[in-house]
């Protein structure tokens, strides 16, 4: 398998014409960060960088769907599958973007417009003639459900088997790594969000690099845009004008990049867990797990920069 890496914001593509291909988990939920990471993968995705190949929503709220829709559309990228977990609906909030960027839907007015994420994320794997990366910036659920899934119309190989063939690596906003024992919003925050964190860190076959909430809390990006961009609004509707703490752009930053190091990190392998009934994470140093978190070598200016610069 040929590794291919994209320095993002130069266009300098190694490794011949092939590209990384992603799919996008996202609970687009009550934060906005989501929104702006949505659009650092979008800039790829329209410069030819990357291709997304679809985006799976985890956590289901009146207009989850019709505002992925309306987002995509704002940003001119109109042909991007979307899929939701319909059954999401235990995560509560009121999230205050949604409802404003509905109105510019075009294919998925309604959730149930939409695939069930799990089936998205089947096809997309049985359609693959290339590796997939998954980034995953929201609850993990529907990649519980993706891993238990069996053989059906779309696929005879069970879910574990599409994402041992098919995936490359993982890349996760979740945990809290600078504390054994620490909590975060994305494994702890519900039943739902604890079971499938559990399940995911002990049996999920392939790499995975998470980025921990102590990475992004520090870093504030989005106070860079103009006041008729889309993203603004979403901003201000949060309440976040000013720009927002940055969990989610910088993880899927890292992600464009495809090398921790390389995109200012240090990374610390072995195996992380979470027990099932607090939510907490713990990690096991090894150089031989196929884990790992990161841990910022630069200061917080640079990465705010970096993602400043790709999305005003």
């Amino acid at each position: 398998m040929v590794k291919i890496r994209y320095s993002i914001g130069k266009k300098e593509v190694r490794g011949g014409n092939k590209m990384r291909k992603f799919i996008l988990g996202t609970d687009w939920w009550t934060d906005c960060d989501d929104v702006v990471a949505m659009r650092l993968l979008l800039r790829a995705h329209k410069k030819g960088e990357v291709e997304l190949k679809g985006v799976a929503v985890n956590a289901c709220m009146e207009y989850s769907v019709a505002s992925v829709d309306g987002f995509l559309n704002q940003e001119g990228v109109s042909d991007i599958p979307i899929g939701i977990d319909l059954r999401a609906t235990d995560f509560g909030g009121n999230p205050p973007y949604q409802k404003g960027l509905a109105p510019f839907a075009k294919r998925y007015c309604r959730n149930e417009d939409a695939e069930d994420a799990c089936r998205l994320y089947r096809r997309i794997l049985a359609e693959a003639r290339e590796p997939i990366e998954i980034v995953e910036i929201g609850f993990l659920q529907v990649m519980e459900q993706l891993l238990k899934s069996e053989k059906d119309d779309i696929s005879p190989k069970s879910g574990m088997e599409l994402v041992q063939e098919n995936v490359e690596k993982i890349w996760v906003m979740a945990g809290k790594w600078d504390e054994d024992g620490g909590v975060e919003h994305n494994f702890a925050n519900t039943d739902t969000a604890r079971n499938a964190a559990e399940y995911f860190c002990r049996c999920c076959p392939v790499p995975v690099t998470f980025l921990g909430f102590e990475v992004g809390e520090t870093v504030i990006t989005g106070d860079c845009l103009a006041q008729n961009d889309v993203l603004y609004q979403v901003l201000c509707d949060h309440g976040s004008q000013n720009g927002r703490m940055s969990w989610d752009p910088m993880l899927v930053h890292v992600a464009l990049i495809g090398d921790e190091e390389l995109a200012g990190y240090q990374k610390v392998s072995g195996t992380a867990s979470v027990e099932k009934l607090t939510g907490k994470n713990h990690f096991i140093m090894s150089d031989a797990g196929r884990h790992c978190y990161l841990i910022k070598r630069r200061e917080d200016d640079y990465y705010k920069k970096m993602i400043n610069d790709l999305i005003g």
